[in-house]
Formats: structure tokens, sequence, C-alpha cells
């Protein structure tokens, strides 16, 4: 199957189809919703009903991004609403999958949100590289992909193409403040 035959076939979360992300990112519309993603990230994530949060500030010794060449590092993000973290607790034990799903996405807005609040707008970031994210989970857990899917969902909800990013998805014991997701972010930005 060639990339248009798998483009005509497919249906994206938000409601666009692939041959839409990929004829409005090459400039060539191929139906009457031309432009739809060709917006900006900002417009995109407006028409999502999606807002970022305040981002949280940093209790230890460390700055939520670094940019330096052309790279924007996000130091690890947890699921926080309205300074608490939404849900605490394992998966695999004692929260669900489409908790630690909703936690995912939550921590990813909190990254663009420190996006944001370092570059002045998460218009100026041209690519998302990397996901890194932490599912606190039992050793017999093993959806932590699945839990992680949410927050790739999302920049590609965000950035379409621009959003699709190298990712992994690891398991691990324990994480700050008993949150089911941590997520490092790591972005391509325009240069200032």
């Amino acid at each position: 199957n060639s990339l248009s035959e798998i483009a005509a076939n497919t249906k994206g979360r938000a409601g666009f189809t692939l041959e839409r992300v990929i004829s409005t990112t090459t400039g060539v519309p191929k139906n009457g919703n031309e432009g739809t993603l060709a917006m900006n990230p900002s417009h995109r994530l407006t028409e999502l009903g999606l807002s970022l949060p305040t981002p949280a500030r940093p209790t230890f010794k460390y700055v939520p991004v670094v940019v330096h060449g052309g790279l924007a590092f996000v130091s690890g993000q947890l699921p926080w609403v309205d300074g608490e973290i939404k849900t605490v607790g394992l998966l695999g034990a004692t929260i669900s999958l489409e908790q630690g799903k909703e936690a995912a996405r939550i921590c990813g807005l909190q990254a663009l949100a420190c996006l944001e609040q370092a570059l002045g707008s998460i218009d100026q970031i041209v690519r998302i590289i990397k996901l890194t994210g932490f599912v606190q989970s039992t050793s017999d857990f093993h959806q932590q992909p699945s839990v992680i899917d949410a927050a790739s969902e999302l920049m590609f909800d965000i950035f379409g193409e621009e959003g699709r990013h190298a990712r992994s998805a690891i398991g691990v014991a324990a994480l700050p403040r008993n949150a089911p997701v941590e997520l490092e972010v790591i972005a391509a930005v325009r240069a200032r």
C-alpha cells in the first residue's frame, strides 16, 4: 500500500484524516478543509477545546526548560491540576489504564505550558523530537506504551506531522509525589 492509500483509509483521533495532515503540511490541499492543520499550534489547541495550565513551579534546584542549540529540553512533568497531582497511585494496582492515560495527557499539557513560558508561545516549536514517559506500575503491568500513547496522541493532535516523535515508555517502581506518570519532552524550536 502506498502512503496515499493508507492515508485515505485512516481516521485521526481529532477527527481529521491522515490524508488531510499530509496535504496541509505539504501545502497541497486535498479536500474542502484545507488549512485546518496548517494553522499554528496555539490555534489547534483552541480548536481542540484545550488550554494550557499554569506551569508547575519547580520545588527543587532545577529549571523547567533548557533551550540550547535549537532544542528545548523539558524537565519531567507530573500531572498537576490546580496545584495538586490529579491522580496518585500505581498502574496495575490502585489506578486504571484510563486514569493513567489521563495523567499522561495532563503531563503533556504541563510540558507544553512550560515550553510556552520559556519560548513565549508554543508556535515557536518546530517539531516534537522525543517523549520519555515513566509509568509508576506493578511488575506485572505491561501497558506502559498504552499509557504514554495518550501524550503522543496529544502532540500529534496539536502539531500534526511535526508532533510525531521518537519515544520511550518505561515502567518504574516509584515516581515523585506518588504520581502515576512523569513525562520529559525534547522539542526543536525556532532560533531566537
